[in-house]
C-alpha cells in the first residue's frame, strides 16, 4: 500500500483528501503545518508522496518543499514527489513552487477525481 502525506491546517481539507485518497487504497498520514510534517517525516520510513498546502502558519508550503529538497535531515526524501493543493493561482507562485520542487499543483476547490488522476500519475495505484 502506497503511503501519502498530507500537510494542510485546514482539517476539512485534510479530512477530505485523507476520505478521497484511503477511498482509493491508499494509506494517508496527516500533518497540520510544515514542522509537524518535518517531524513526521524522521519517524514514518517509506513515503511516496507528500500534498501540501501552499499558505501555512509558520513555515509555507514552498520554504517546506525547499528544506526536504535541500537539508540532509531529509535526504531520504528527497526525491518523493510532492503536489501543492492550494487556493493559490498565480502563475509566479506555481513556477516558485516548480522551481522548489513541486511536480503537481492542484488548486482549492478540487475535485476527488482530479486529485486521484494527479496522484496516479505521480505515484500510480
Amino acid at each position: 500500500m502506497k503511503r501519502i502525506l498530507i500537510v494542510d491546517d485546514s482539517v476539512s481539507i485534510r479530512q477530505v483528501v485523507k476520505l478521497t485518497l484511503e477511498s482509493a487504497g491508499y494509506e494517508v498520514i496527516e500533518a497540520d503545518s510544515a514542522t509537524s510534517a518535518l517531524n513526521k517525516l524522521l519517524s514514518l520510513g517509506k513515503i511516496h508522496l507528500i500534498i501540501s498546502d501552499l499558505n501555512m502558519p509558520g513555515m509555507d508550503g514552498i520554504e517546506f518543499i525547499k528544506t526536504i529538497k535541500h537539508d540532509p535531515h531529509y535526504g531520504e526524501f528527497r526525491h518523493v514527489p510532492i503536489m501543492m493543493l492550494t487556493t493559490v493561482v498565480e502563475e509566479d507562485k506555481k513556477l516558485e513552487g516548480q522551481m522548489a520542487g513541486a511536480k503537481a499543483w492542484l488548486t482549492k476547490p478540487f475535485l476527488p477525481d482530479k486529485l486521484l488522476s494527479c496522484v496516479q500519475k505521480l505515484i500510480g495505484d
